[in-house]
């Protein structure tokens, strides 16, 4: 039954996540299943820019706006492999359908095809993942390290960095600036 699985679903860091990595952070839910799942985090640039990546490739993109798109830290796992965030459509080598509005592609011809100025409209480009085996998510959620709720696609491509925690957690009605970050004991 799907609706135990978190796949295209944020997960919004509670203030007293302990994990620096997380810390105020949305990770979209790329996929989830038995065997454990795969986030992006979607609010945490990197100070890179998608023209550093476009270089690295040794591809030539001659659309300003688009070499100075910044590059976002996915996740802790991984740090030098590529993920693209995007609209549904186009045909890619290797693309993960997240919902009917959002895909994920990992191979090199999106971003060819974004260099070339025919690809997916938006984009949110992220290098490194977050990781959970089989049942550590689950736990996490158990412990209360997190809030979910489904994917929203204007905090994805449209919403500032800074403001995707809070509005994440807006979707749900909380304000998550008022719940405490201390720990204790009623």
């Amino acid at each position: 039954m799907q609706t135990r699985f978190l796949t295209n679903q944020f997960l919004i860091a509670m203030p007293t996540m302990g994990d620096p990595n997380f810390d105020h952070t949305v990770t979209f839910i790329c996929e989830h299943n038995d065997e454990g799942a795969l986030g992006l985090v979607i609010n945490r640039p990197s100070g890179m820019r998608l023209g550093d990546v476009f270089a690295q490739m040794s591809l030539e993109a001659p659309d300003p706006g688009l070499r100075e798109s910044p590059v976002l830290h996915g996740g802790p796992v991984q740090p030098e492999r590529g993920f693209v965030i995007h609209d549904r459509g186009g045909e890619w080598g290797s693309t993960l359908p997240v919902s009917n509005t959002v895909q994920v592609t990992t191979s090199r011809d999106v971003l060819e095809s974004m260099a070339a100025g025919d690809g997916p409209e938006n984009v949110l480009v992220a290098l490194g993942y977050a990781g959970w085996g089989a049942g550590q998510l689950e736990g996490e959620m158990s412990a209360n390290a997190w809030l979910t709720v489904p994917a929203d696609r204007e905090i994805i491509f449209s919403i500032p960095f800074e403001d995707r925690w809070r509005a994440a957690a807006a979707l749900i009605g909380i304000d998550i600036d008022q719940i405490s970050s201390d720990v204790g004991h009623a």
